[in-house]
């Protein structure tokens, strides 16, 4: 017997129901209760498999309760609370609903003991994150959240796919280490591999985030690629294609953050960046190694949502996000501008902020490993993120030239999550054993060893003095309204393509058939029907005269024939002798069938 009544995020799924229907104080103070609720409920478990379900002849598994799980589960709790605090004030209820959803159907996927419950979460996710994008309804978020929902149900096609291989061929349902090898293990792996935002694969989250309400990014950059490195950290630890498909992942975004001028497109970017960092983490496969993807992915989640926050609040006070568009604002928001500094020390890996604690514990894994060229990747990576996301952001928004615009400070609700967002990024940062204790394997790492601390704070010195040289010597990439193309190109223009050629091919090939069948044989078929005896004399009489010419005798019959269809006035012999050939081959079918 278990103290705790319902599986983990059931609560915040089931929750979504009273947020429709609740108003005004009511609803917020449900929104920000329910969360608390889960948690609770969540730490009540423990650790071991819980409620599992029979389901033909498999076993259900909707708790497995270890400490991997755990930690995700108490992250994804904390930054579901803070998401609420921050849309507090939002009047749009379904908004507030799926965001509830989308957290439930996270922490239920981070939970989930077996592959089909797995699934069904894994496309709850996609649900709902899809609505947080379309809720904005412009045009350009609606076009984001339909191409969201395309890819990942493809992403989902092949997640489905790999597990009905992988039942077949094993006879279990069971989530744990897969591995690759076979190609069920190729399906999933896919099917993961676009929620963590592949090279090529990425495509989705730099379109989609950008173009959600000011609340639902921050709820969308803590969910889908993090769930996505709990099921990879679970299924397919020490995979040495994740190294180096992570170490290309802390690099290229690099690129199109640094030239991009919409700034939530340039965290979208850093974001991926990021994940990359844990994807190396999990390939490694050491416990330091998976260690460091944990402790990365918690502390990610946390700044990243405060970085998304600071800038959802610019664009609710001024409903500009663009750079070319900022700037000076730290005069009208300045503890908007106080926690986006915060934020973007902790994504550069200051000393004494969260980054700093998590990201180098995977960088020390890949150089125990001496993998020489991933760790100068990931070193490249640590000074390109503090240059787009630790620099560029809070400068080109707060701080740069002044562009004249007044405004109010952030909301109190954005300002309170905000600053919790802020505290336990710094609390991360300088104790580090809080978040350490949490991690599946047992730690004994210092992050605070002077060699350490001097390099990196080297590193970024020097990161920051370059950045301040090719700005003043105009080298740096200015910020200029632009649509910079992705990969995304290679799938639009393909789309059209083949749009283009189904029309051309298909279509026609469809229109031929409609003229062909649905007018011309459904036309002649009525026309045949109406005297069905009588045309198959016609028929009869014709192929007749065509055998034995066309006779005197042949044309007296052919009008006799016509003369009795048109009056019904047929012989009872004929009648007859056709009734008797009807049954005769009625029977023969039978007979034979």
């Amino acid at each position: 017997m278990i103290a705790s009544a319902f599986p983990p995020g059931l609560i915040l799924i089931l929750g979504a129901v009273p947020a429709v229907l609740l108003r005004g104080r009511a609803r917020g103070a449900w929104m920000l209760l329910v969360p608390v609720l889960s948690l609770l409920n969540m730490l009540a478990l423990p650790e071991g498999n819980h409620f599992l379900l029979p389901f033909f002849r498999q076993e259900l598994v909707l708790a497995r309760v270890d400490r991997l799980s755990v930690v995700f589960g108490i992250i994804f709790h904390l930054i579901a609370f803070i998401a609420n605090l921050y849309a507090l004030k939002v009047e749009d209820r379904f908004q507030n609903a799926a965001g509830l959803v989308y957290a439930g159907a996270a922490i239920g996927a981070v939970f989930a003991g077996d592959l089909l419950t797995l699934f069904v979460f894994w496309e709850m996710m996609t649900l709902s994150a899809a609505f947080l994008i379309m809720a904005r309804r412009t045009e350009r978020a609606l076009a984001a959240g339909f191409r969201y929902l395309l890819v990942h149900v493809v992403s989902g096609l092949f997640l489905l796919g790999g597990i009905l291989l992988q039942v077949k061929s094993t006879g279990s349902v069971a989530f744990d280490f897969i591995g690759l090898g076979t190609l069920s293990s190729w399906l999933i792996f896919i099917g993961f591999g676009v929620n963590s935002a592949w090279p090529l694969l990425h495509f989705w989250l730099p379109d989609a985030y950008p173009e959600s309400t000011v609340t639902g990014a921050v709820f969308l950059s803590a969910f889908t690629t993090k769930t996505a490195v709990y099921v990879l950290a679970r299924a397919f630890p020490g995979t040495e294609a994740l190294i180096w498909i992570g170490a290309v992942m802390t690099v290229f975004p690099i690129f199109y953050a640094v030239i991009e001028n919409d700034l939530r497109r340039v965290l979208a970017y850093s974001l991926i960046n990021q994940v990359g960092f844990m994807m190396v983490g999990i390939g490694i496969g050491t416990p330091l190694a998976l260690n460091g993807a944990v402790a990365h992915a918690f502390s990610h989640i946390l700044y990243k949502g405060l970085l998304f926050m600071s800038m959802g609040a610019v664009l609710f006070r001024t409903g500009k996000i663009n750079a070319t568009d900022l700037g000076g604002l730290c005069r009208s928001m300045p503890w908007t501008c106080t926690f986006c500094i915060v934020g973007a020390a902790s994504i550069s890996a200051f000393p004494l902020f969260s980054g700093f604690v998590s990201k180098s514990m995977v960088m020390e894994a890949a150089a125990l490993g001496d993998m020489r060229l991933v760790w100068f990747m990931l070193l490249f990576a640590s000074a390109g993120v503090f240059h787009h996301a630790g620099i560029k952001v809070p400068f080109f928004a707060f701080l740069s030239h002044d562009s004249g615009i007044r405004c109010k400070e952030a909301p109190w609700h954005m300002l309170l999550a905000m600053g919790l967002a802020a505290a336990l990024c710094i609390g991360i940062g300088v104790f580090p054993q809080a978040l350490y204790s949490l991690l599946p394997y047992a730690t004994e790492y210092r992050p605070y060893e002077a060699g350490h601390v001097i390099s990196q704070t080297q590193l970024l010195f020097f990161s920051a003095l370059a950045f301040t040289l090719l700005l003043l010597a105009g080298v740096y990439p200015a910020e200029i309204r632009a649509i910079n193309l992705d990969v995304d190109i290679l799938t639009r223009k393909g789309g059209r393509a083949f749009y283009r050629l189904a029309d051309r091919a298909l279509n026609a090939l469809n229109d031929w058939a409609d003229e062909v069948v649905s007018h011309r044989l459904t036309r002649r078929l009525a026309l045949f029907f109406r005297m069905p005896a009588c045309n198959l004399q016609r028929l009869g009489f014709g192929a007749l005269a065509r055998v034995v010419g066309n006779h005197e005798w042949m044309k007296a019959k052919l009008s006799v024939s016509e003369f009795r269809c048109e009056h019904g006035a047929h012989p009872v012999g004929e009648g007859v002798l056709r009734a008797v050939l009807l049954l005769t081959v009625l029977t023969i079918l039978v007979l034979v069938w």
